[in-house]
């Protein structure tokens, strides 16, 4: 199945760039061109991308808030958003995970990562490396949240496996990682996680790494 990809940057010739390099990659075709936060939204919703590749300084409605608005539209639950960012590791894209990103990439990326990650998150898994998600959540998880994440993350719905499960998936640890970590298979680890997601109401992998670290589930190390 072919993987379409919406980008939406202001800079012409970065927009060019990453068309050539996405439409080269096999089983995968850019929809899609926008220069605005609010042709983004329109346009996701005009195309039904796959994944969004958001870049978040954009003139007037910036990226963070056109995901915020992909994220909440019930018609485009389909639509994963992966941020383009300069900064690795900023406060803009722990915003941005908050609205509901699905992870990030940064814009000097190699050509074969900017590929697999947006086959990443086309698969509905987060891209978020554990390093990084580390680094982001150590920084900036006592701060107030602006914009009203849940503060209170209703653990007691999960078993004592999927807590298990979320509290590695907040480690970064993947399906197989986790399935060995458990004496379980991928597939078991899997169906636990689709079943914590649902009863946490997160949108997917990457928000359970967010909710797993606010309720205190996992605490960042050091």
């Amino acid at each position: 199945m072919t993987v379409r990809v919406l980008l939406a940057d202001d800079q012409r010739l970065i927009l060019a760039g990453f068309r050539v390099l996405i439409d080269s990659g096999a089983g995968m075709e850019v929809v899609g061109e926008a220069t605005t936060g609010t042709e983004a939204v329109a346009m996701a919703r005009e195309t039904r991308a796959d994944v969004v590749l958001m870049d978040i300084s954009m003139p007037g409605v910036d990226g963070i808030e056109a995901t915020r608005r992909i994220t909440a539209d019930p018609d485009l639950a389909g639509v994963r958003v992966l941020i383009l960012t300069t900064f690795e590791i900023d406060e803009n894209v722990l915003r941005a995970l908050r609205a509901g990103a699905s992870g990030f990439l940064s814009k000097g990326v190699e050509p074969a990562d900017l590929i697999e990650g947006i086959r990443t998150v086309a698969r509905g898994e987060a891209l978020l490396s554990p390093v990084a998600t580390q680094a982001l959540i150590t920084q900036f998880l006592d701060q107030p949240d602006p914009e009203g994440a849940a503060a209170a993350v209703p653990l007691d719905q999960l078993t004592d496996r999927e807590r298990e499960v979320v509290a590695l998936v907040g480690a970064g640890l993947s399906n197989d990682e986790i399935a060995q970590r458990l004496f379980i298979s991928p597939l078991t680890a899997k169906t636990h996680i689709s079943r914590a997601t649902i009863k946490l109401d997160a949108r997917d992998r990457a928000q359970l790494v967010m909710l797993a670290y606010r309720s205190g589930l996992i605490r960042p190390a050091g």
